[in-house]
């Protein structure tokens, strides 16, 4: 049945793709490029240059299943993630998707009360 949620495992293809790719070309990057099995019932994700293409491979029982969203405007955020890993969580991919960016501007400032003296008469 078609649906992603949170119980799988999402692994970014971290350079620009070339979107002509379709099932075999996809499942050779995941095969030669993320040392993964396209198989496995992983999702891979992949993006275009220009982060205005997406496509979201996975096998699942009898084949494989790809997801692909065009944006009209606007370019998708695609998450920062170490030199070691591929793999985005699903709130991340969520947020990738739909097009939200998310900007880490460092702690917001906290407004604490100040130790006051009770008023007489109050």
């Amino acid at each position: 049945m078609f649906g992603l949620n949170s119980t799988h495992t999402y692994h970014l293809y971290r350079k620009a793709c070339d979107m002509r790719k379709s099932f075999d070309g996809l499942s050779g990057l995941v095969r030669n490029e993320l040392g993964r099995e396209p198989a496995s019932g992983d999702v891979f994700v992949f993006v275009n240059r220009s982060r205005t293409l997406i496509k979201l491979l996975q096998w699942q029982s009898g084949g494989y299943v790809l997801y692909y969203k065009r944006l009209e405007q606007g370019t998708f955020a695609v998450p920062a993630l170490g030199a070691d890993t591929t793999r985005i969580r699903w709130p991340e991919l969520v947020v990738m998707i739909e097009g939200i960016k998310v900007e880490h501007s460092g702690k917001l400032p906290c407004n604490r009360l100040k130790n006051e003296p009770e008023q007489a008469g109050n």
